[in-house]
């Protein structure tokens, strides 16, 4: 797997011990959806975004479901392997962040179950992991942030209570920040990802 597996954007540093911040959008959105905001967070930081390459009725997204929170389990093993892959082969000699919203957190929590030492540190921004995963070593040390809404329609709030206890007992370091609303990204969201990313 090669650093030309997905369509990305990229924003290099001259130091080449940089953090590099992986950012993964949203259904519909692209690599450009958290690009600025990403520089904003971490204006020291290489940026790397990647496109979703699956199309769901012209949508992009990271894997395929066959419904609202059913995956195609063997589709989203396939495109995990893939997206470790080109996150193995992209990084830098830095520390490793990661964000994702919707679509894109549940890619990047799909890559730290499979392969936790990728990532220092990870924004899992509106989650959704319906099945439960088995223990996993390799998330000591690891500091996770996890946002939702607590009126959430796509990600029930007992799910993400349950993702959050479950990277706990797996030995991760975990904040969970919600705002009362549902799916949307809110200000109050935006500023605790900043001074969580800002603490790395």
């Amino acid at each position: 797997m090669s650093k030309d597996s997905y369509i990305h954007r990229v924003l290099d540093q001259h130091d080449p011990g940089a953090p590099t911040l992986f950012t993964f959008h949203g259904t519909g959105g692209d690599e450009n959806q958290f690009f600025e905001f990403a520089r904003q967070l971490r204006p020291d930081a290489r940026i790397v975004a990647p496109r979703g390459d699956v199309s769901e009725g012209g949508a992009l997204r990271y894997f395929r479901r066959r419904g609202e929170g059913v995956y195609d389990m063997d589709d989203l093993a396939r495109r995990t392997e893939a997206m470790a892959a080109f996150v193995a082969a992209t990084k830098g000699d830095g520390k490793i962040f990661g964000l994702g919203y919707s679509n894109g957190a549940n890619i990047l929590a799909s890559v730290i179950l499979e392969a936790p030492e990728l990532f220092d540190a990870a924004v899992l921004m509106h989650p959704l992991i319906p099945w439960t995963p088995g223990p996993v070593q390799g998330f000591r040390g690891r500091n996770i942030l996890i946002t939702a809404g607590e009126r959430d329609p796509i990600c029930p709030a007992p799910q993400t209570r349950a993702l959050a206890d479950y990277l706990e007992a797996q030995g991760a370091n975990v904040e969970t920040l919600w705002h009362p609303g549902g799916h949307e990204v809110r200000p109050e969201e935006l500023r605790g990802i900043a001074a969580f990313l800002a603490g790395q």
